[in-house]
């Protein structure tokens, strides 16, 4: 777990209930996550808080300075921690994510948060095409219902695409309790 590094994506209030993009169960996903970053915490191990900001102010969510694009409190940064804000799905574009994980020494990345089909996805592959490996904690991320065609595809659906879409060739998938299982045996 050496070269192991945590990142969180976008678990921020617009996603939640009363936010102005709910996701479903955004609770229990983000319960995985705490989960997660307790581990990493207690264990001393690096870790990146990702916050998604829109530059237009007039932005359907995650507009600047509100309090939706916050990070949600179950998942609240300590000052010691390391948040590297956004302003596109991939977490790497345009930001010092890449270099800071460089300059750790950072071979693989665990991934949790918000929205599997989207940022997670986004974020996953951009990670294995700059060298590092990846593990996606699938009960820690999620993401809404889609439509098209006229068709809704609901949540849970589009989350199994997604997770089945990078299983088969950018990261090993896996549960928050695997994932613990496996790390601390």
């Amino acid at each position: 777990m050496d070269k192991t590094a945590l990142i969180l994506v976008d678990i921020q209030n617009d996603y939640f209930p009363g936010g102005k993009m709910p996701l479903h169960e955004t609770e229990k996903a983000a319960k995985n996550a705490r989960t997660i970053l307790d581990y990493f915490r207690e264990n001393n191990l690096p870790l990146f808080h990702i916050q998604h900001i829109f530059k237009d102010t007039q932005a359907p969510f995650f507009a600047p300075d509100t309090e939706g694009a916050q990070i949600h409190q179950s998942v609240t940064p300590l000052e010691s921690e390391t948040v590297i804000q956004k302003h596109f799905p991939n977490s790497f574009l345009h930001t010092s994510l890449e270099a800071e994980l460089k300059n750790l020494g950072i071979e693989h990345v665990i991934i949790v948060g918000m929205m599997s089909h989207m940022c997670i996805d986004a974020t996953s592959r951009a990670a294995v095409d700059l060298g590092f490996s990846c593990t996606v904690l699938e009960d820690a991320c999620t993401c809404p219902d889609l439509t098209f065609n006229n068709k809704t595809i609901k949540a849970v659906d589009v989350h199994a695409a997604f997770m089945a879409a990078l299983g088969s060739l950018y990261a090993t998938i896996k549960t928050t309790d695997d994932f613990l299982v496996k790390t601390t045996n």
